[in-house]
Protein backbone atom coordinates (compact mmCIF):
# COMPACT_ATOMS: atom_id res chain seq x y z
CA UNK A 1 0.00 0.00 0.00
CA UNK A 2 1.64 3.47 -1.14
CA UNK A 3 1.73 6.36 1.18
CA UNK A 4 -0.61 8.22 -0.57
CA UNK A 5 -3.22 5.31 -0.44
CA UNK A 6 -2.65 5.09 3.82
CA UNK A 7 -2.98 8.61 4.03
CA UNK A 8 -6.07 8.51 1.98
CA UNK A 9 -7.72 5.94 4.14
CA UNK A 10 -7.03 7.89 6.62
CA UNK A 11 -8.79 10.79 5.82
CA UNK A 12 -12.02 8.65 4.82
CA UNK A 13 -12.01 7.09 8.23
CA UNK A 14 -11.96 10.55 10.13
CA UNK A 15 -13.90 12.39 6.79
CA UNK A 16 -16.12 14.95 8.73
CA UNK A 17 -13.26 15.87 11.99
CA UNK A 18 -10.60 16.26 8.99
CA UNK A 19 -12.63 18.37 6.77
CA UNK A 20 -12.81 20.59 9.79
CA UNK A 21 -9.54 20.94 10.22
CA UNK A 22 -8.57 21.12 6.73
CA UNK A 23 -10.47 23.87 6.20
CA UNK A 24 -8.95 25.87 8.71
CA UNK A 25 -5.11 25.03 8.20
CA UNK A 26 -6.09 25.43 3.81
CA UNK A 27 -7.11 28.36 4.96
CA UNK A 28 -4.82 29.88 7.11
CA UNK A 29 -2.19 28.77 3.91
CA UNK A 30 -3.98 30.37 1.56
CA UNK A 31 -4.33 33.88 3.53
CA UNK A 32 -0.53 33.62 3.74
CA UNK A 33 -0.10 32.82 0.12
CA UNK A 34 -2.24 35.98 -0.71
CA UNK A 35 -0.22 38.17 1.75
CA UNK A 36 3.00 37.22 0.59
CA UNK A 37 2.01 37.76 -3.28
CA UNK A 38 0.71 41.46 -2.35
CA UNK A 39 3.78 42.40 -0.59
CA UNK A 40 5.46 41.84 -3.77
CA UNK A 41 2.77 44.70 -5.38
CA UNK A 42 0.20 44.24 -7.81
CA UNK A 43 1.25 43.88 -11.20
CA UNK A 44 -0.38 41.87 -13.46
CA UNK A 45 1.51 38.65 -12.98
CA UNK A 46 1.18 39.11 -8.90
CA UNK A 47 -2.84 39.18 -9.57
CA UNK A 48 -2.30 36.07 -11.88
CA UNK A 49 -0.95 34.87 -8.77
CA UNK A 50 -3.26 35.56 -6.47
CA UNK A 51 -6.35 34.35 -8.75
CA UNK A 52 -4.77 31.04 -8.38
CA UNK A 53 -4.56 31.07 -4.72
CA UNK A 54 -8.02 32.22 -4.75
CA UNK A 55 -9.34 29.38 -7.16
CA UNK A 56 -7.08 26.63 -5.12
CA UNK A 57 -8.51 27.87 -1.78
CA UNK A 58 -12.15 28.56 -2.89
CA UNK A 59 -12.17 24.94 -4.95
CA UNK A 60 -11.30 22.90 -1.91
CA UNK A 61 -13.82 24.88 0.33
CA UNK A 62 -16.34 24.58 -2.42
CA UNK A 63 -15.86 20.74 -2.87
CA UNK A 64 -16.38 20.02 1.57
CA UNK A 65 -19.34 22.34 1.43
CA UNK A 66 -20.92 20.74 -1.38
CA UNK A 67 -19.83 17.35 0.13
CA UNK A 68 -17.98 15.49 -2.68
CA UNK A 69 -16.57 12.31 -2.35
CA UNK A 70 -13.66 11.84 0.07
CA UNK A 71 -11.24 11.26 -2.41
CA UNK A 72 -12.16 14.31 -4.72
CA UNK A 73 -11.76 16.38 -1.30
CA UNK A 74 -8.31 15.02 -0.80
CA UNK A 75 -6.89 15.39 -4.25
CA UNK A 76 -8.39 18.93 -4.08
CA UNK A 77 -6.98 19.33 -0.41
CA UNK A 78 -3.19 18.46 -1.20
CA UNK A 79 -3.22 20.28 -4.82
CA UNK A 80 -4.61 23.53 -2.90
CA UNK A 81 -2.07 23.04 0.14
CA UNK A 82 1.05 22.16 -2.30
CA UNK A 83 -0.03 24.81 -4.52
CA UNK A 84 -0.54 27.64 -2.14
CA UNK A 85 2.75 26.81 -0.33
CA UNK A 86 4.44 26.74 -3.48
CA UNK A 87 3.45 30.37 -4.55
CA UNK A 88 4.22 31.42 -1.21
CA UNK A 89 7.69 30.09 -0.91
CA UNK A 90 8.58 32.03 -4.31
CA UNK A 91 7.05 34.70 -3.68
CA UNK A 92 8.78 35.09 -0.38
CA UNK A 93 12.19 35.03 -2.04
CA UNK A 94 11.95 37.33 -4.67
Amino acid sequence: MSYYQKNLEGYRRGFMGFNALAVMVQSCIGGIAAMVVLQNGSTPVQMIQLFFVVILSSGFNGAVLSQQKPKLVFDLLLLSVVGNSLIAIVNAFL
